[in-house]
């Protein structure tokens, strides 16, 4: 790694050294808010397009050039390596990840084979490229973590209650662990092709994992999102963990094994930076919702979210789930340069 990249405020937060300013960037800041985005992805499938590593690059880096994010987030999706394993699967505009034939019983775990850097050439590709562009701005990489792609090949597609999911899960637990055994090589595998190209940065996404109990989740989640971290460790790279609704879970996320911890906006960061406990930075954790409301709103909720975050030993500012397709990449574009003016020092 160069050193200016290595010295990139980004990965100094996450490293938890002093910083510059506060750094930004946004999940799902790459996509659908954009018109640029909506300009390239016409007629092409979301699938395509994560396959496609011109798509990909240009994809990724639109933010970045409209933002000035301190760090680029790589285009793909979470069902990526699922697909790229052979599962029959699909993501329905206005639907999402929709599965042909859920995973319910030992037989169909057993089509769950291992994910091979050759299966996602795509992904090298893309990400050798996108190093290159980005100079001193940080990738990151990503993967969803293995309780939310259960969820997935379980119910066979979103679900409010996962009801399924957690029946196999409470009922069935030889077979929950089966799955989760195997989905947890696939995730590593998916994250180390994305580092191994050279992304600065990884993060676990566990949307779903806020459905799970504290005590479920340390029986049922956690050894395997700690064997995938672990599985990071010689790469020496940030490793972010975050999911939706996990304040009950917030000292286990870090216990699992996260360099940083990401919190939704139900949590001050200030009791974050609490329950999470020391030697962990924090990320987040503005409501996407804010984003909606008049400018003078936006900047004291934001300003809020920095002063809170400053009691934390690193944070890296961001929204507490992903940028709202219909948000105005305007007032994203202010709230950066908010973000970087209010917290310089």
């Amino acid at each position: 790694m160069n050193p200016e990249l290595a010295d990139s405020p980004f990965l100094r937060a996450c490293h938890r050294r002093p910083v510059p300013r506060t750094p930004v960037w946004f999940m799902r800041q790459a996509g659908r808010a954009l018109p640029e985005y909506h300009a390239v992805r016409e007629g092409v499938p979301m699938l395509t397009a994560c396959a496609t590593p011109d798509l990909v690059v240009e994809i990724t880096m639109q933010p970045v050039r409209r933002y000035g994010v301190d760090a680029a987030v790589f285009f793909s999706d979470i069902v990526v390596p699922l697909r790229a394993i052979g599962i029959d699967l699909d993501i329905k505009p206005g639907v999402g990840p929709v599965v042909a034939d859920p995973i319910r019983d030992a037989a169909a775990i057993e089509t769950l084979r291992p994910l091979e850097p050759g299966d996602v050439p795509y992904v090298t590709e893309a990400v050798r490229t996108l190093t290159g562009e980005l100079g001193a701005t940080p990738l990151i990489g990503f993967a969803g973590a293995p309780f939310t792609l259960a969820a997935y090949l379980i119910e066979g597609g979103p679900s409010k209650s996962h009801d399924r999911t957690k029946a196999m899960m409470y009922g069935e637990p030889r077979l929950w662990h089966a799955l989760m055994d195997r989905l947890t090589g696939i995730t590593l595998g998916f994250l180390r092709v994305q580092a191994e190209a050279g992304a600065s940065a990884v993060q676990l996404f566990d949307s779903w994992v806020g459905a799970v109990a504290p005590e479920d989740y340390r029986e049922f989640v956690m050894p395997y999102t700690r064997r995938i971290f672990a599985g990071l460790t010689d790469l020496d790279i940030p490793r972010i963990h975050f999911g939706v609704g996990t304040g009950e879970l917030l000292g286990l996320l870090g216990e699992a094994g996260a360099d940083v911890v990401g919190v939704d906006w139900r949590v001050p960061l200030d009791e974050a930076a609490r329950r999470v406990g020391p030697g962990r930075a924090l990320q987040g954790n503005l409501d996407p919702a804010v984003l909606f409301a008049p400018w003078e709103v936006v900047e004291r909720r934001a300003a809020d979210v920095l002063a809170r975050g400053a009691k934390a030993e690193g944070h890296v500012f961001n929204l507490g789930h992903g940028v709202p397709p219909t948000a105005d990449p305007g007032q994203l574009a202010r709230l950066t340069d908010f973000v970087h003016e209010t917290s310089a020092r």
